[in-house]
């Protein structure tokens, strides 16, 4: 039995029918569906280029095939294109396909109907929480109000009628968003063993300047990078000798670079961009002395969780699945500049809470392995592969 997944991440595609993919989403992730699945097919937006930088990863191969959408980007695109990408989408389900929706996602959105109303039955892989994707402050758009209210009633119902859901967190997904069948609760970020430390940080003994790491994408404002900036120039302005680091790139990344310049000393932020996901990225986690994501919306993030994985000391925000990695006086509200200054001025004037966190988030990243994890994943597929057969034999 093959298995259709659909995923709102952008791909680029040559012209040799390759697909490829920046950072997120290579040809390894998708081969875990392969293992009880006979053939995967992604459903995603494709983009045909000449070419991709050489540094890119492969997303197709051998069991792995891609689908391509008609590319779009936003809202607008998305309505001038709809009837093309309506129609794809509908076609590419077979009567004796499974269907595994990666939600929240304007693809699933646009099949899950036409299944709903097949009587096709298909599962859910809920990753992300529309509500606080459209939540004040995280995406600047004139009709965000809206938005937030359809994308949080359409994921409800997708998960309502869902023959299986699972959920990138323990528990927070699983409450807004519950299914009444098969539940289950799954990472989807994976740590390979050799990205964890052996031992926590040590503790600080010198007084010097302390480096503070943020990692997220800068295409929208959902991570809130433009709240930590401000947070940091509350702290500078309170005599604290801190610099940032910020990691990612995107439309706001002039418009955020403009806000350090204008409130922080510029040596004190460093904007490296997009930096290839592994090696790189542990580099600059290691350099750091403590991770912040105060973000307004999350699933489970990938980015605390390698830093955990380093031994970092994390600040998040209250939201998502960020309470299921750290604890309450490790955490801020969301959109509250002063409010994480003062946790940043709390936590880095204290060598031995920096200690302690250290210790508690390496042990927390050790439940993230792919040995943890793989039992539970192949479990659920093999779930949805079981209803999937038994829905042929009855229509049979």
């Amino acid at each position: 039995m093959d298995v259709v997944v659909t995923v709102e991440q952008r791909f680029c595609g040559t012209p040799d029918g390759k697909v490829w993919t920046q950072t997120t989403f290579p040809y390894s992730f998708w081969k875990r569906y392969s293992e009880v699945f006979d053939n995967v097919r992604v459903l995603a937006r494709v983009q045909p280029v000449e070419s991709v930088p050489s540094d890119w990863k492969s997303a197709d191969g051998e069991g792995v095939s891609f689908i391509w959408i008609p590319y779009y980007i936003g809202p607008w695109q998305y309505l001038l294109r709809s009837r093309q990408v309506k129609h794809t989408v509908r076609n590419a389900v077979a009567s004796k396909d499974a269907v595994i929706l990666r939600v929240s996602s304007q693809i699933a959105t646009c099949l899950q109907p036409y299944l709903y109303k097949k009587g096709h039955p298909y599962a859910v892989e809920v990753v992300a929480d529309p509500y606080d994707v459209f939540a004040p402050g995280s995406i600047k758009h004139p009709l965000r109000p809206y938005f937030r209210w359809t994308s949080w009633s359409q994921l409800k119902q997708e998960c309502a009628k869902a023959v299986a859901a699972a959920y990138v967190t323990k528990d927070a997904l699983q409450r807004r968003y519950p299914c009444p069948n098969h539940q289950a609760g799954i990472s989807d970020v994976v740590l390979p063993e050799w990205a964890i430390v052996n031992q926590p940080r040590s503790k600080l003994k010198e007084k010097r300047t302390l480096n503070l790491i943020f990692v997220g994408t800068l295409a929208q404002l959902y991570k809130a990078p433009d709240i930590l900036i401000s947070a940091v120039d509350k702290c500078v302005e309170k005599g604290l000798d801190i610099k940032l680091t910020i990691v990612g790139d995107g439309q706001y990344r002039k418009e955020l670079e403009a806000q350090a310049a204008r409130l922080i000393d510029k040596d004190r932020v460093c904007f490296l961009g997009q930096l290839p996901s592994g090696d790189a990225v542990r580099t600059e986690l290691d350099r750091a002395d403590l991770f912040i994501l105060p973000s307004h919306q999350e699933g489970l993030p990938r980015a605390m969780v390698e830093a955990m994985a380093r031994g970092l000391p994390c600040i998040g925000s209250t939201v998502g699945g960020i309470p299921e990695l750290l604890s309450s006086e490790d955490m801020v509200l969301p959109n509250d500049a002063i409010g994480l200054a003062s946790k940043i001025c709390e936590i880095v004037t204290d060598p031995e809470r920096m200690n302690q966190m250290s210790i508690r988030n390496l042990e927390t990243a050790k439940g993230y392995t792919d040995e943890k994890l793989h039992g539970l994943r192949n479990g659920f597929y093999r779930y949805v592969r079981e209803q999937t057969e038994l829905f042929l034999k009855q229509k049979n």
